[in-house]
């Protein structure tokens, strides 16, 4: 039995002994993690267990289509027999929303799924392919062996993260195996076209507005595209969450950048920095010197300091990256 089976056995036995269970992902959550969140706690519902879906941003309008994204809520509540985390790459990740759960000052996470190289193994049971191209693909793997069942709702969710982590099969890690997946999510009725259009290309209002903002402010220098969202843009908008829109996959596009940048103002004092690469250098080693982590084409980290600070520093280190 390899070592990734022997986890994959005991999150089994553990999903099969609880009664009441938490699932949540990481905070400013995207597709993938939505998706993986749907996915396993309504299979999990299916095997008439007690779930909490637990995101603490909430959920972008635009993945709002997705079944059982009103049973999201904000914050776990006891009693809590197992607590599952999906797409963090690290407990910090998940913010407060299993603060109900802290022991000893920590998070005590009893099942954590993931496919970032940087994840730091924070579980009790960890289930970490950093090969995988989203943790939904992790999941649909793996889910007969956990003993559930991939109905039409689940397959859309877990389609749904697939398609957004890869871009619409567009990253350097897509592979024969994600679109035999994909084929098969789709034989069990997930509608790929529709998930591609609302999770990828449409946006409301409010997003195209906020992305102008950023759009205005959009500069370059040796191989770096960079640019920066605000409190206030988001307040003048009233674009609701606290994260970039997806502009930065867009920003992906820019033909002259090697990397991109796209820093993110959460208050005074904090600000979220993602990165992307296009040339093959490794951007989680850029986060990983802030803090952050994620894959080698795309990282992030959350930097405090004022915008203006964050920015000069970010920069300097990324301009080290690029000239090497």
């Amino acid at each position: 039995m390899t070592e990734i089976e022997a986890q994959i056995e005991g999150a089994a036995r553990a999903i099969a002994e609880a009664n009441s269970i938490a699932i949540t992902a990481h905070v400013r959550p995207d597709g993938d993690a939505i998706g993986s969140v749907l996915a396993l706690g309504q299979a999990l519902k299916n095997e008439g267990k007690q779930v909490q879906m637990v995101m603490v941003d909430g959920i972008p309008d635009y993945l709002q289509f997705l079944a059982g994204t009103d049973e999201i809520v904000s914050r776990a509540k006891k009693p809590l027999d197992l607590l599952i985390a999906l797409d963090c790459g690290d407990a910090e990740r998940i913010g407060p929303a299993l603060d109900v759960a802290i022991v000893n000052g920590t998070t005590s996470i009893d099942i954590n799924i993931d496919h970032h190289a940087t994840n730091t193994y924070f579980g009790r049971i960890n289930i970490v392919e950093a090969g995988a191209v989203s943790t939904t693909a992790i999941l649909a793997e793996h889910f007969e062996a956990l003993g559930l069942t991939i109905t039409e709702p689940i397959a859309e969710a877990l389609l749904t993260g697939l398609l957004t982590d890869t871009l619409g099969f567009r990253t350097s890690n897509i592979n024969p195996a994600a679109l035999r997946l994909a084929a098969d999510l789709m034989e069990l009725g997930a509608d790929l076209s529709g998930i591609y259009k609302k999770g990828l290309s449409q946006r409301t209002f409010e997003a195209f507005q906020y992305w102008g903002a950023g759009l205005s402010r959009l500069e370059r220098k040796d191989g770096i595209v960079w640019t920066a969202l605000t409190e206030a843009d988001r307040k003048a908008i009233g674009y609701k969450t606290r994260d970039d829109g997806d502009l930065v996959n867009t920003l992906s596009n820019v033909t002259e950048a090697d990397i991109i940048v796209i820093f993110v103002e959460q208050s005074p004092e904090k600000v979220k920095v993602s990165w992307r690469s296009r040339s093959g250098k490794d951007v989680a080693q850029i986060a990983g010197q802030f803090g952050g982590g994620g894959h080698k084409a795309a990282a992030g980290a959350m930097l405090e300091g004022t915008l203006e600070e964050v920015q000069q520093k970010v920069l300097e280190a990324t301009q080290a990256v690029v000239a090497a």
